[in-house]
């Protein structure tokens, strides 16, 4: 099991504590802080996964649980008519976020905000990144969104970058959100309440298009 690179510091800054504390033989506190470095070990882990190579599947982007299957709302999508799935993380499921199409990346966009519970509505005002892609000449977007306990966004993919299906693209530190934004004619597979796992559990299909 790999450890991804963005939880050193917090796995060493409790590690660190943990061995100068049992050298000092205060074991009550050095287990303590050795318990802390073994959940950010936890958290940040990175498995590897098996990706679905059928054409025309839409993978989850995240492992979590789905809040949101169907039918987007305007006042928090992108402009014009979109299918989302929105995944809810909780600080146990594994962090790394990955692309649930292949294409290229044409836009890339931050937006400060708020950092309300993920899994309400209200979390649509929250911090965000949001990542275009360009799938077979239709737009797929991605959103990472903060929680109450996420405060940063970890982005690893640049414009112009291209990218395969399943595709590690970045990670939200504790606790976070997901939102998948498909054209209208996507056939949405999940179903709310339905856990998912990143790269390998299908949120939809999206066949090309005719003469595409």
């Amino acid at each position: 099991m790999k450890i991804d690179k963005a939880g050193a510091p917090f796995i060493a800054g409790a590690l660190v504590p943990a061995a100068v504390l049992a050298g000092a033989r205060r074991y009550g506190w050095a287990t303590g802080f050795a318990a802390l470095g073994a959940f950010f070990a936890y958290f940040f882990r990175d498995p590897d996964r098996q990706i679905p190579i059928e054409p025309g599947l839409v993978v989850s982007p995240a492992d979590g649980r789905v809040v949101i299957a169907g039918d987007a709302d305007p006042r928090w999508s992108p402009p014009g008519a979109w299918k989302q799935i929105t995944i809810f993380l909780s600080p146990m499921d594994v962090h790394m976020n990955r692309i649930p199409v292949d294409g290229r990346v044409t836009r890339i966009e931050y937006r400060e905000g708020k950092f309300l519970p993920a899994y309400k509505s209200e979390a649509n005002e929250n911090e965000l990144n949001e990542i275009w892609v360009d799938h077979h000449g239709e737009p797929v977007v991605v959103r990472q969104i903060v929680g109450v306990l996420a405060r940063r966004i970890v982005c690893r993919v640049v414009e112009g970058q291209t990218l395969a299906r399943g595709e590690r693209i970045g990670l939200m530190k504790f606790g976070s959100r997901m939102d998948v934004f498909l054209p209208a004619r996507a056939e949405v597979l999940a179903r709310v309440g339905e856990q998912v796992v990143a790269g390998e559990t299908a949120l939809a299909r999206l066949p090309p298009r005719p003469g595409a």
